[in-house]
């Protein structure tokens, strides 16, 4: 049915906060508004109705007149396909409707995202719920062709939820008494343009933010900048703990910012359900004189280390992405309840990082750090520096300690294979990566635990892993760390370590030549394969992937680039050979990238072809590398 005559724009929310089921005045100077973010599991309808009426008994007991949750908090957002489940639907539809029946006994009105079913389509809506009635569904104005849902712009009609009717329209303003709400789903910037109408009242935004690092305060700027520019009082509330960390992890990030000013914001980091509570003033709005607004960017200067922040920014940036790390490992073992964790530990930064944020997790868990198995795995290549930090780490640190040598077996599979020991190919170098592989595998199927994985986003973009090798793992932890921040944030614990072995072997590790130790040592025991000797300086690929990422810069304006940040560091014929090295490696290696194993974004970039960075395995670099050979 669409939509009936009979129903004027503003009745259908006449119910909402209103005085005859409130004691309280709308009228009152000031209004008390709580951000609301539940803990919810992913497509765990019943699970998350739960926690929404959990936390509204609690945000009711303290006075709160109005709750808003994030987008889709029946379902979580990272349900993927799942959207256009039936049982998801119907799921979501029964979890809708006993928080309805729930909020019989709240003296509040609350805003829940949820999916809503509608002449075969599904929408992402807000649902403004008020004592026992579904007041008014507002349906996101979703644009794009990569949306689960349907855009609700041109959706007016009275819809049947359960035994209710109840109407559901896009764009509109719902009166609350002297209180006008616009409703904002997502980044949907159609009903956000509604902001116009409603300064000096209320904007309800339930948001899906994605954590990266250094990214809250900027955010919290551009809340702060709308609410001024609309003279209003803005509400953001985006998903929490308990989304997937497939890919990224969300902050569940709630501020309340009025006119400018930021009133509230909630702890970031927390994996409990949690709430900010603020009361603001919804008077009548004053007109501001914004035609000469400057709304021109300037542009992003251009650093040598663009994955790294300044020193000013180190300590927050490094705290947000061990946390982004620690807060999506630990997501990642409660569903699969998994108490163990199996990492090869070869004394190298990547593995050494991986091992840093395990023990985090087990402490912030309550986990007894003997769930951790270290498994260092010496062969053909290993040396004594990097033998003896992986044993000093793993032993300062408390954890499980095995060593398996390599050598044995790689021998026996040698022989299985008819390849000469004395050639040390790829296939000798491949068969090591693949026998550690299998062996953390099956240990990880011993003690019914995951193999964490160790390799680095740098890594990822160009491919050095061993394909089924050190490629694959359970979950990769460090899938969305660049090579130079693992550096930093190897070093940035290390800073924090109380004991003094394990500082001392983390400082060694960093000072440590970067590589996969494949091939024997020199004659005096030290490292004769060095990665950056071989595909080039980490800086430079660091620097060529994020520009190629974030901005899809040539490689012309990439070496110009460069050669200005790196002048006296690097020649121009030594930035155009690493260079042409990435554009090479980052095309043909993109089959690697694309059945890699979950791991959460760090820094706002990500390769995932789930969500990230999206290229088919077999795209020609012919255009790029013509361009390299042109510098």
């Amino acid at each position: 049915m669409k939509g009936n005559k009979k129903y004027k724009s503003c009745e259908f929310f006449i119910y909402f906060c209103n005085a005859k089921h409130n004691k309280k005045d709308m009228n009152q100077e000031f209004y008390k508004i709580a951000a609301a973010v539940p803990k919810i599991s992913v497509a765990n309808c019943d699970y998350n109705a739960d926690s929404i009426i959990e936390l509204c008994d609690k945000l009711s007991k303290s006075e709160v007149q109005m709750a808003i949750f994030p987008q889709l908090t029946t379902t979580g957002v990272t349900c993927g396909d799942l959207f256009h489940s039936e049982m998801l639907v119907y799921a979501a539809q029964c979890a809708l409707l006993r928080v309805v029946e729930a909020s019989r006994a709240w003296d509040m009105s609350l805003i829940v995202g949820s999916i809503i079913a509608y002449e075969g389509r599904v929408y992402d809506c807000g649902v403004a719920i008020s004592r026992g009635e579904i007041i008014a569904v507002v349906p996101g104005n979703i644009n794009g062709n990569d949306s689960c849902f349907a855009n609700g712009n041109e959706v007016d009609a009275i819809i049947k939820i359960g035994d209710r009717r109840v109407r559901m329209l896009s764009n509109q303003m719902l009166p609350v008494e002297d209180v006008k709400v616009a409703i904002v789903i997502g980044d949907d910037e159609i009903s956000l343009s509604l902001k116009y109408q409603a300064k000096g009242q209320v904007v309800a935004h339930l948001g899906a933010r994605k954590a990266s690092m250094g990214s809250r305060q900027g955010f919290i700027e551009d809340i702060k900048a709308r609410s001024l520019e609309l003279f209003t009082t803005y509400i953001y509330v985006g998903s929490g703990y308990g989304e997937s960390t497939t890919d990224h992890v969300y902050d569940g990030c709630a501020i309340v910012a009025q006119n400018g000013e930021l009133i509230a914001q909630n702890e970031q980091w927390q994996s409990e359900s949690q709430s900010v509570v603020a009361e603001v003033g919804c008077a009548t709005p004053h007109f501001m004189n914004v035609a000469n607004r400057n709304s021109a960017k300037s542009k992003e200067s251009v650093v040598a280390n663009p994955f790294l922040p300044d020193a000013s920014l180190a300590e927050a940036y490094c705290n947000d992405a061990v946390n982004i790390q620690v807060l999506a490992l630990m997501r990642r073992m409660e569903v699969t309840w998994c108490k163990n964790l199996v990492i090869g530990i070869s004394g190298g930064l990547d593995s050494t990082l991986a091992l840093l944020i395990a023990v985090k997790v087990f402490d912030r868990m309550g986990l007894d750090r003997k769930g951790i198995i270290g498994v260092t795995m010496p062969g053909f290549g290993t040396t004594d520096r990097t033998y003896n930090n992986a044993l000093v780490m793993m032993r300062s640190l408390g954890i499980t300690m095995r060593e398996i040598s390599i050598v044995p077996a790689v021998k026996q599979h040698f022989a299985d294979i008819n390849h000469d020991i004395n050639v040390h190919d790829i296939t000798y170098e491949n068969s090591q990566a693949r026998e550690r592989t299998q062996l953390l595998m099956d240990i990880a199927n011993q003690v019914n635990g995951m193999v964490l994985g160790t390799g680095d986003m740098s890594e990822l973009a160009l491919g050095w892993a061993t394909y089924n090798g050190d490629h694959m793992s359970m979950y990769g932890i460090n899938a969305g760390v660049p090579k130079t921040l693992v550096r930093r944030l190897v070093e940035w614990i290390a800073s924090t370590e109380q004991d003094e072995a394990c500082r001392k072997a983390l400082l060694d590790v960093i000072d440590t030549p970067i590589s996969p130790e494949l091939v024997p040592a020199d004659s005096d025991g030290n490292i004769k394969q060095k990665t950056e000797d071989l595909v080039g300086p980490y800086e430079l690929h660091d620097f060529f992937l994020y520009y190629t990422l974030k901005y899809g810069y040539r490689p012309q304006r990439i070496y110009t680039l460069a050669m200005e940040v790196f002048a006296g560091a690097y020649d121009g014929a030594t930035i155009k050979h690493w260079l042409t090295t990435f554009c090479r490696r980052f095309f043909n290696q993109q089959f690697k990238r694309s059945c890699m194993p979950d791991g959460p974004c760090v820094c706002g970039l990500s390769l995932s072809p789930r969500g990230g960075w999206s290229m088919p395995s077999d795209a020609s670099s012919a255009m790029w590398l013509k361009e390299c050979e042109s510098l």
